[in-house]
């Protein structure tokens, strides 16, 4: 639509560029010929003709295609708009976005931003002039507390136009709504609010309360004009300095306070929570007893219920080992006298050997002794009878050790001496026999 209302427009304005174009080229033929007759000898043209209904009907044509743009009005996002009558004042009803026809040159539209807006007071949080006053320049909104000292609030407030009451505003209320109307609107509800509180609730005990009754008293206030109001927000409070020095002091004690009554209310809940378990381990440490109780009791009474019938049992089991030691006792009594009967025995058949053996020894003793005696008496016989029959046998005796032997010049007692000391040794050899035999008979 806002193509055809400029093609229109364009159309409009081009055929009345036409009329004029043909009246200046008229006014020029017209020039050319006043020349041709003041210029002596020179071609006279033809006497030039002016079309002045030509220009008319372009300039009366003109108007149709201007007079239908002008009627077409085009209502953007985020805005709204309200008929103006040039000879009724403001129509009722809202023109919303998109495209609408009024009366040309009777109806005008005048355009309102329905999208929401922002009436801050301080410096916003990104550094920069949020909202300027009169003098132009950001500042905060100063109030006076109950004591009397100045505060300095930095207010935001979200509002936008009701887009149904437009024309109410448009023929009551002064124009810009958001200078004229919601910046006095605003202050005057905080400074006639923050007197009734004290610096300290305003601050911080009833920071919350103060922003809430604010914001409805704006929101009423503003509504009765037309303005919705959708968020009042206290974002700072500026003290002043000695104030805040002091409040400052204070709520450091008054955490303090809170802390240690937080930590008291904690160790009392901790007590509270060592009582009641130690309740709880009380509890269940007496029905863990009295469980086990009762378990010795069904322990106990099964064991007497098992005892009724065991306790014969156990009486012939009884019976039975004292039966069976008994006849152990007298198998071992009947095994130690018989092994006693047989030690005798074995010892008096020990004692009759070794006599035996002794009386046998003394019998080999006596007859060896007699048959040595007897063998000597022999060989002493024949010696005597062949006295060199000695010297042939200790030749004999004595010829693998010696291979010389001396006998003296007059060996004559030679043979004697040796005879002499064979019989010494003999006669000690038998009585060395003797004791030995003797020996072992004892």
């Amino acid at each position: 639509m806002l193509t055809l209302k400029y093609l229109l427009m364009s159309g409009g304005f081009a055929m009345i560029l036409a009329a004029v174009g043909i009246l200046a080229f008229d006014l020029y033929e017209e020039a050319l010929y006043r020349r041709a007759l003041g210029t002596p000898g020179a071609a006279v043209p033809a006497v030039p003709h002016w079309r002045w209904r030509t220009s008319l009907a372009l300039v009366l044509l003109a108007w149709g295609p201007i007079l239908l743009a002008f009627s077409i009005v085009v209502v953007p996002t985020g805005t709204a708009g309200v008929r103006v009558s040039e000879t009724s004042g403001t129509v009722p009803g809202t023109l919303y976005p998109g495209v609408h026809l009024v009366t040309p040159l009777m109806e005008d539209v005048a355009l309102f931003d329905t999208r929401d807006q922002v009436f801050t007071t301080g410096v916003a949080e990104d550094g920069k002039n949020a909202a300027e006053n009169v003098a132009g320049k950001s500042q905060l909104l100063n109030v006076q507390a109950k004591e009397g000292l100045n505060l300095g609030l930095a207010i935001t407030v979200r509002y936008h136009l009701d887009p149904k009451r437009l024309d109410y505003i448009q023929g009551n209320l002064p124009h810009p709504v958001e200078k004229e109307i919601v910046p006095p609107v605003v202050a005057s509800v905080w400074r006639e609010l923050i007197p009734n509180y004290t610096v300290r609730d305003v601050f911080s005990a009833k920071r919350e309360e103060v922003r809430q009754r604010a914001a409805g008293m704006i929101t009423q206030k503003l509504a009765a004009d037309g303005i919705i109001v959708k968020e009042v927000m206290l974002r700072d409070i500026h003290l002043p300095e000695e104030y805040a020095k002091g409040l400052e002091t204070l709520l450091l004690k008054e955490q303090e306070n809170d802390r240690m009554s937080v930590e008291t209310e904690l160790k009392q809940k901790q007590v509270r929570i060592a009582e009641l378990e130690a309740e709880a381990t009380k509890v269940q440490q007496i029905k863990q007893a009295e469980g086990e109780a009762q378990v010795h009791v069904l322990q106990a009474k099964g064991e007497a219920d098992a005892m009724q019938y065991t306790l014969p049992l156990k009486e012939k089991q009884i019976q039975q080992s004292k039966l069976e030691a008994e006849a152990r006792k007298e198998a071992t009594i009947q095994n130690a006298e018989a092994s006693a009967q047989a030690k005798i025995i074995d010892s008096k058949a020990e004692t009759e050997r070794r006599k035996l053996l002794a009386q046998a020894e003394a019998d080999r003793i006596r007859l060896t002794a007699a048959a040595d005696a007897e063998r000597m008496q022999s060989e002493a016989a024949v010696l005597k009878q062949n006295p060199l029959l000695i010297n042939k046998i200790v030749a004999e005796k004595l010829s693998d050790k010696l291979q010389i032997m001396m006998v003296p010049a007059d060996g004559k007692f030679f043979m004697n001496d040796v005879l002499r000391n064979m019989t010494a040794a003999n006669a000690s050899g038998q009585s060395g026999g003797t004791e030995t035999a003797e020996t072992q008979q004892r």
